[in-house]
């Protein structure tokens, strides 16, 4: 644990969250400010519109987005908390040795972006699940819009952090909420889960992915680098011959589902 008033771990004793999982529970340090929560209110106010989808039962064909190894942690700075990113707290980082390529929740703001903003979410076939580094197991709500600026997603992500979710401005609806590890309890029984990789041998049109009549689950790499490795994924595919981004990932697969089941 860093001394002092700027990093603290509820998780692990050589790294930086203040968030972390013991048995299942969830640990959270820190007292929050009420001029934080007041912004973070703001923030999702701002920040989220409601909108209609049909409902989708449990074995009807949908995708199923799992977000893996995603950068989400909390630093505290004084009496307040921020979310943990190199861009906003490159200088700690390199005063304690850490990898600034590890602290980027950028991309999972890329990543949902391109998710739940797609046709095909809109069309209510969509559902999108975000695994983080340190276990922590987010269900995000179809109906979430996510924030356009990451200044406004960090705040919400705080406050999802603390609170373990987030509610609807206008309403009681948890538009993102943490829930018990691991992924699979919330899966389709049977349902086919294919990992994604540059590395993997077999390279697929997205298209070619989508089930006639069944869900199906693909999992993608929110981090800067490095390979995903679940116990749960039953093949690895390759969706270019070239090195592509989360997000466009995101936007790769998306697009080839909504072609292939008529999504325009």
């Amino acid at each position: 644990m860093v001394k002092g008033s700027v990093i603290t771990s509820a998780a692990s004793m050589s790294s930086l969250p203040m968030l972390g999982f013991n048995q299942g529970q969830i640990s959270i340090m820190g007292k929050k400010r009420k001029q934080q929560e007041v912004e973070q209110e703001e923030a999702g106010e701002a920040s989220h519109r409601l909108t209609t989808v049909p409902h989708i039962k449990n074995q009807e064909k949908r995708l199923i987005v799992i977000l893996e190894r995603a950068n989400l942690e909390i630093i505290k700075t004084g009496k307040s908390f921020d979310l943990l990113n190199c861009d906003d707290h490159l200088g700690l980082m390199k005063k304690y040795n850490k990898d600034p390529a590890n602290y980027r929740p950028d991309i999972l703001h890329q990543c949902l972006l391109m998710l739940q903003d797609s046709p095909l979410n809109q069309a209510g076939k969509l559902q999108v699940y975000i695994h983080t580094e340190k276990n922590v197991l987010v269900e995000v709500n179809p109906q979430c819009r996510i924030p356009r600026t990451f200044k406004r997603f960090a705040g919400l992500m705080v406050q999802l952090l603390h609170k373990l979710n987030v509610r609807a401005s206008d309403g009681n609806m948890k538009l993102m909420k943490v829930i018990r590890n691991p992924v699979t309890n919330y899966l389709p029984p049977g349902c086919k889960k294919i990992g994604t990789s540059f590395t993997a041998k077999k390279l697929v049109n997205s298209r070619d992915l989508a089930p006639t009549d069944e869900p199906l689950v693909i999992v993608i790499g929110a981090m800067a680098h490095g390979k995903v490795e679940t116990d749960y994924v039953e093949e690895e595919i390759s969706l270019s011959k070239y090195h592509l981004s989360a997000a466009l990932a995101c936007a790769k697969v998306c697009d080839g589902f909504e072609e292939a089941w008529g999504i325009k």
